[in-house]
């Protein structure tokens, strides 16, 4: 079956430390190579500009980071860069992996809408406003005050459906989160979040949170964090599909989707640690669900949404 991930932290590794490549060598530095992808059949990756605390605020790293992007990931020869759904078809009929962009957090712009504007050329396609701390535009999960939305991330929302680009409330705090569902003419994302039902970690998703995503049309991805997956010391294949099983009471079926996280985490599920494994996963799933539903799952719901989210052309 076709994979899709919506979100990975290579770019971070890239841009922190140039001696990195995409290409897999010896010690093995990424989770995610050009490699595994291809053992993995992913029609489509999703890479987050992800900037660290002692970066952040800055605009160089974000452009230094879409540099990265092209320099080594998109010079390998079956990588595709996905602004478009015409893109994204080309990628599905002729057996190419897509490249995706995103940005988590937007500290960098700064507050200036012009910026966002830039990042859209530069082929941002999705955009979480903080990442778990408050910024200009939002308070994050891990904030303790709970904000929610300022007035120039209000501004950043309606730019950002003018724009075609998707919004990503993974990160977003729950006054955030309910900001982003009232004021969004769009449908949105949680690129990589699981159900706080299953474990209790304040990056997932309540009920109530997972059902406004589903009612507006929007995608949660389940992610392979382990500490968002369970409070066990050892994090197994079960306790993952737990969350895609409690998705599913919730009417959630066809609005599941994969967002690992890999190489943002440095622990990982048991037999779950790169792209290459995610055949177990797929195993996994058929043991539970029908072939179809496990495709949804794998890819089949996120290709849905794109072709009807991205840019046409």
């Amino acid at each position: 079956m076709n994979v899709v991930d919506f979100h990975c932290d290579v770019l971070c590794k890239l841009l922190m430390d140039e001696q990195l490549t995409f290409r897999a060598g010896k010690p093995e530095s990424l989770d995610v190579t050009y490699e595994r992808l291809k053992a993995a059949g992913t029609v489509l990756q999703t890479f987050a500009i992800y900037i660290p605390q002692s970066l952040n605020g800055r605009l160089e790293p974000i452009l230094e980071s879409v540099d990265r992007f092209h320099q080594l990931i998109l010079t390998c020869e079956d990588m595709i860069w996905v602004r478009t759904g015409q893109d994204l078809d080309f990628c599905i009929n002729n057996g190419k992996i897509g490249a995706l962009l995103s940005l988590e957090g937007v500290d960098g712009l700064q507050g200036q809408m012009s910026m966002l504007r830039i990042m859209y050329q530069l082929g941002i396609r999705a955009a979480g406003l903080t990442w778990n701390h408050a910024n200009w535009a939002a308070d994050g999960a891990m904030e303790p005050r709970g904000g929610g939305l300022t007035a120039k991330g209000r501004t950043f929302v309606e730019e950002c459906n003018q724009l075609d680009i998707l919004l990503d409330v993974s990160h977003l705090s729950e006054r955030a989160f309910w900001d982003v569902a009232e004021l969004s003419a769009r449908p949105f994302i949680a690129s990589h979040s699981n159900a706080r039902a299953i474990c209790d970690h304040p990056r997932n998703l309540t009920n109530m949170q997972i059902e406004e995503i589903i009612a507006k049309e929007g995608l949660v991805g389940i992610t392979f964090v382990p500490w968002f997956v369970s409070q066990a010391e050892v994090v197994k294949m079960d306790d993952l599909l737990r969350h895609i099983e409690h998705i599913c009471e919730l009417g959630g079926e066809t609005h599941i989707m994969l967002g690992s996280d890999f190489d943002g985490i440095d622990r990982y599920i048991k037999g779950l640690t790169h792209p290459g494994e995610l055949i177990s996963l797929q195993d996994a799933l058929l043991k539970r669900y029908s072939s179809k539903q496990t495709e949804q799952f794998m890819s089949g719901n996120a290709l849905r949404f794109l072709k009807n989210s991205l840019p046409k052309a």
